[in-house]
Parts: structure tokens; C-alpha cells; sequence
């Protein structure tokens, strides 16, 4: 057989550096194909990433996933980045709650070994935020949720608080658990949120399998792995990586043009628009997907989040979730952070869907938050702040309300060979890294199967590639 020259391997351009585009154009390369992936940033990841502020590493924000993520699960074991991170081997959430008289509830929601949706029934039989009544209507709307048709389009009509609302739940169910797991996956409350994302979250992750819903976070600043270890494997395939870089056009022919701002054009036989939203449909060519104006429609959603240094050790716990309180979910980040300050630790705080937050000064938001955290975490009041800042991240997800279906583009355009893709693009997933990775995979998928060429054999984890 004759090997096949340089010349005669189909050639790619990925715009875009986020989870989207390293899945897609790791896929590409695995198929033979010569890929340039082109980004803005001076570093890989998205909006999952790591950045220095003194002495810390610092990520931009608190990214978790879950163990039926398991497209983001075998972006990591394709990176050999899965020691990188900690699964739970069994959900475990802390919840915590403060009177104004200062007493304190704590409880947990957490999964037993046993079959769905039997796995969860012990701890929510349990669970001191809810009485007896409110926990029998958790379970009959648990029960109906678990009916649902994800295929049925009339799903995305409605928003989940309306549902909600018609399976009895209360406001004491929906602030003590629909929206205490909502509103962190969504960035919506159930009031703001599509039934059909919600129904996807809370079956996929609840109510498949007894260990979907366990949490795993990183060990280390995401940069070691969106960056670090995925330019790596990039390079390692022969992938061209050109940090820096922005396109400036697509041009569409018998074989794609990318100009970039400095007047460069690169051609390729495939186009993966991996980037956000709105970079994306700047850059499509007039008539490449139908109503391509509904793009627009999408929307975004903020995620706010607080960082604090201590001088010394507040949080005994990897992490709680609190109700009653502008405080969502409490992080200790001092290990992965290298806070070179002997005894002091550091906690971050994700607040999602704080619209009415996200452009607040940092000295309003220091009087907002310091003194929850006093209320919230023993200790807090006699500690002393070492540093405070935050991290806002505008656009950080797509508005999960209700309609947003429609809005949201496949992979394929109707420009053979320009594909998309990103989080927002029609996963039927909410704007996750999971939903970024699979995202990543249709747009590879697609491209293959147009240009005939073949995936390498599995790799034996069932998960990459697909």
C-alpha cells in the first residue's frame, strides 16, 4: 500500500480553543486530517480556565462535573488528565441553613447503594429543610419528572416553575432543592428555566443511575488540564495551535477560506466555528444555517464569583451548599491554589444567575458577602481578610428559558463543510462542559462522515471516541 502524502490528507481550521474546539479538533486529527486550531486567548480551555493573581493560580470559576458527564470524562482520560481530578464514589452534598437567631440546620442530600430511585429516598426521608408533607411532594413530582418524553418538543414551552407549581412542589420545595440543584446546573431558576433542560438535568443526573449525579472538581487549576495538558496532546498529534490568532472571516468555496485580522488566508477542505455565540454568528456567511438571525435570540446568563482569603482554617469540608442566604455554594480552593500563606485558607463562592449582581463594585459585593460568610461559617467573624476579589463572567452560559430549542443550531450548516459548534449549539444539554465536549464530537462526526474517513478503534473506555 502506499502511504498517503501531506498533500493528499484533508485539512481542517478550528476557530476557537475551548473544550468545543479541542474535542473536535483532537477527533480530526485522530482521522488523518492536518488541523490549525486557531484562538483569541493566549491559552487553551474557554471559560474554564486558570489565570495569576500574586502568588495564587486562580480559576476564573468553580467548574464541577458529574460521573454521567461522560463526554467530559473522556476528554479527560484522552488528555491523561483523569488523576487530575476527584470523583465522589457516592453523592454528598452538604446543606446548610442559618436561622436570623443563629441556630443552625445542616444537612446533606447524598445516594445510598441501592437501585433508582430507592438511592436517594433514605436521605431525602432525612433531610431537615423539608417537612414530612413538603418531602412527599418532592417525591411525586420526582416520580412525574421521571415520566417526562425528553423527545417531546412541547417540553421547551414551558418553564419548570410552572410545572413545578402544578405537581404541588412549594416555594419551601423549590428553594430547598429544585433550585438549589437547578439553579447551579441552569444558571436559571426553575421560574426562568426551560421544562425540557430542566427535566434533561434532573433525569440525567437523579434519576438514571444511582452514581450519575456523583460530583468530581479538579485537584489542580484548570489551566493544567484545559491548557497544559491539552495543548500537549494537540501538538503530540501534529495539530497546529496558534494561540493569539483571530479570524476575521470564513469564506466559503469549493475548499474554505479563514482570513485572519493580519490578512492571512488559510484554506481547509472542513471549518469547525467553535466559539462562543456571537463570535460564531459573526463569523457565518450569510444563508449558512436557516433563520440564522435566531442565534440572537439565545441570550446569556452571568456567574459571579467571590473569592476570599482567610488567615487561617474556616471550612473543614471540600464544599456546602447554602439556603436562606445570597451565598449559593461555598468552595475550598487553598490546595489548589498554592496560597503560600502558612495556616490561611481560601474559599471561593459561586453564585449563578445573579443578573442583578454581576456588575456590582467589588467594595458592595465585599459588604454583601463577607458578612454572610461571618453568618455561615464559624470563625469567619474573628478572621482576618487577607485578600478579596472576584471573578465575573458576563456571558458564561446561554439563557435556558423557555423557547430556547428552536435557537439553538445543529452541528451541520447548510455550507458543506462548516460545521459548529460550542455548548450553546443543540446538544440538548444546558451550557456545560459536558455539553461543550459533545458538542465537539457532532461537529468531528459530521465532518468524517462527509469526508469518508474513519475513527481510530476505541479505545477500550467506551467513551473516546464515541
Amino acid at each position: 500500500m502506499t502511504a498517503r502524502t501531506t498533500a493528499e490528507r484533508p485539512t481542517a481550521v478550528v476557530v476557537g480553543g475551548g473544550l468545543a474546539g479541542i474535542t473536535a479538533a483532537l477527533r480530526l486529527a485522530e482521522a488523518d486530517h492536518r488541523v490549525t486550531l486557531l484562538e483569541t486567548r493566549p491559552r487553551l480551555g474557554g471559560l474554564a480556565f486558570s489565570f495569576r493573581r500574586g502568588d495564587l493560580v486562580v480559576d476564573n470559576g468553580q467548574h464541577v462535573f458529574l460521573r454521567c458527564c461522560t463526554a467530559y470524562c473522556g476528554l479527560l482520560d484522552r488528555l491523561g488528565a483523569g488523576r487530575l481530578v476527584d470523583l465522589q464514589p457516592r453523592l454528598d452534598v452538604p446543606v446548610l441553613s442559618v436561622a436570623p437567631d443563629g441556630r443552625r440546620t445542616f444537612g446533606r442530600l447524598r445516594r445510598a447503594g441501592l437501585p433508582v430511585p430507592l438511592h436517594l429516598a433514605a436521605s431525602l426521608a432525612g433531610y431537615p429543610h423539608l417537612g414530612p408533607a413538603d418531602r412527599l411532594r418532592v417525591v411525586r413530582a420526582a416520580l412525574a419528572l421521571q415520566a417526562l418524553d425528553l423527545a417531546d418538543p412541547a417540553l421547551d414551552a414551558i418553564s419548570f416553575g410552572a410545572w413545578l407549581r402544578r405537581q404541588g412542589q412549594t416555594p419551601a420545595t423549590v428553594a430547598a432543592l429544585w433550585d438549589l440543584v437547578g439553579v447551579a446546573t441552569l444558571n436559571a431558576t426553575a421560574e426562568q428555566t426551560s421544562l425540557a433542560l430542566a427535566a434533561m438535568v434532573f433525569k440525567t443526573g437523579l434519576l438514571s443511575d444511582p452514581g450519575a449525579s456523583d460530583i468530581g472538581m479538579a485537584k489542580v487549576p484548570l489551566g493544567r488540564i484545559h491548557h497544559d495538558a491539552a495543548l500537549a496532546e494537540l501538538e503530540r498529534l501534529g495539530v497546529q495551535v496558534r494561540l493569539r490568532t483571530r479570524a476575521a472571516e470564513i469564506k466559503p468555496a469549493d475548499r474554505h477560506g479563514v482570513r485572519l485580522e493580519d490578512g492571512e488566508l488559510l484554506a481547509a477542505d472542513t471549518v469547525v466555528l467553535a466559539g462562543a455565540q456571537e463570535s460564531a454568528a459573526a463569523l457565518l456567511p450569510p444563508g449558512a444555517i436557516r433563520d440564522q438571525q435566531r442565534i440572537s435570540g439565545l441570550g446569556h446568563a452571568p456567574i459571579l464569583n467571590v473569592h476570599v482569603v482567610y488567615d487561617r482554617t474556616l471550612l473543614r469540608r471540600p464544599f456546602f451548599a447554602a439556603l436562606g442566604s445570597p451565598v449559593q455554594w461555598v468552595f475550598d480552593r487553598t490546595a489548589h491554589s498554592g496560597l503560600a500563606v502558612p495556616g490561611a485558607q481560601y474559599l471561593a463562592l459561586s453564585q449563578s444567575a445573579v443578573q442583578a449582581e454581576i456588575d456590582l463594585p467589588v467594595a458592595e459585593l465585599r459588604e454583601r458577602y463577607l458578612p454572610e460568610l461571618a453568618r455561615l461559617v464559624p470563625g469567619a467573624r474573628e478572621a482576618e481578610v487577607l485578600d478579596f476579589f472576584v471573578t465575573r463572567e458576563r456571558t458564561a452560559t446561554f439563557d435556558p428559558a423557555p423557547g430556547t430549542a428552536p435557537l439553538r443550531p445543529a452541528a451541520a450548516t447548510d455550507i458543506p463543510g462548516l460545521l459548529l459548534a460550542g455548548s450553546w449549539t443543540a446538544t440538548g444539554w444546558p451550557a456545560t462542559m459536558e455539553s461543550a465536549v459533545r458538542s465537539g464530537h457532532a461537529a468531528a462526526d459530521t465532518a468524517l462522515a462527509r469526508t469518508g474517513r474513519r475513527l481510530p478503534a476505541d479505545r477500550g473506555d467506551g467513551r473516546w471516541p464515541r
